[in-house]
């Protein structure tokens, strides 16, 4: 029998056209074209997982995540968490938690502050940001060579200088460089409440551990800089990058894009 003569009768025994046997699946086409897509992403954003990716590019994440996983395309995954020096052993401060009681529906209502290091030149560098928990943006910093009171404060005051504002409440650890006295201080003249995570409760700052989490790992090896200035520019292009153009999971879009709109709410007094 004919060749095309079998294919007629295969298909009507299938009860199909004879044309759809020559059929050929696009999904693999497509799944190179979704491959290429989402390299570019990886290209200008090199820690996005599948999450991010998906919002980037307006496609489902099981897609993305399925296309992945075909190509094996990862993200640059950082181990372990950003070190942190650590007050073992002293006293609690007694200062309460009030950020766990807050969810602020506005700009300035509540702010939060850490520090981490980049090891430089046999040393470190340490770099201290400010944080607007409702808007996600790193709103001030500041860089040093020591871990001191005044590297928080110099970061609060940036802040204050940025924005021209100052937060209801401010919330950090009870590492010593915030519960100098100078800084605590400076929060009363500012008529800032203070609030303070609970003793090696880091969890309980998580907005700021979550922006260190990728923060050291999306800056890159500092040890390509060829001095101070160097590091100190990668740092600042790195947070306008956070804010600016990084996707936000929780917001679903980089910080500075949810504040523009959100930028006319009233900041609501609180009572805490």
């Amino acid at each position: 029998m004919h060749a095309s003569s079998n294919k007629t009768a295969l298909a009507n025994k299938l009860g199909v056209s004879r044309q759809s046997l020559y059929y050929k699946k696009k999904k693999p086409r497509k799944d190179h074209e979704m491959k290429q897509r989402i390299m570019a992403v990886q290209q200008e954003h090199p820690a996005y997982g599948h999450k991010r990716i998906a919002m980037q590019l307006n496609v489902n994440r099981k897609r993305i995540l399925r296309v992945m996983k075909l190509f094996q395309l990862k993200p640059k995954i950082m181990r372990g968490k950003p070190w942190k020096f650590d007050d073992m052993g002293k006293e609690s401060t007694g200062i309460a938690n009030l950020a766990e009681t807050i969810c602020p529906i506005a700009a300035n209502v509540l702010w939060v502050g850490d520090f981490t290091y980049v090891p430089w030149d046999g040393g470190f560098v340490y770099v201290a940001t400010v944080l607007d928990v409702f808007t996600r943006e790193i709103i001030g910093f500041h860089i040093g060579l020591h871990h001191t009171s005044n590297l928080v404060t110099q970061a609060l005051l940036n802040a204050a200088e940025r924005t021209s504002f100052t937060p209801q409440v401010f919330h950090s650890d009870q590492g010593s460089e915030y519960v100098s006295g100078s800084y605590e201080t400076l929060l009363a003249n500012l008529n800032v409440r203070a609030s303070q995570s609970k003793k090696s409760s880091p969890w309980e700052n998580g907005y700021q551990e979550s922006f260190y989490n990728n923060f050291k790992l999306e800056l890159g090896d500092p040890k390509r800089f060829h001095d101070l200035g160097e590091l100190s520019e990668a740092v600042y292009r790195q947070i306008h990058y956070y804010n600016n153009r990084r996707i936000h999971t929780a917001l679903k879009m980089p910080p500075a894009m949810f504040h523009s709109l959100h930028k006319n709410k009233t900041t609501a007094v609180i009572a805490v």
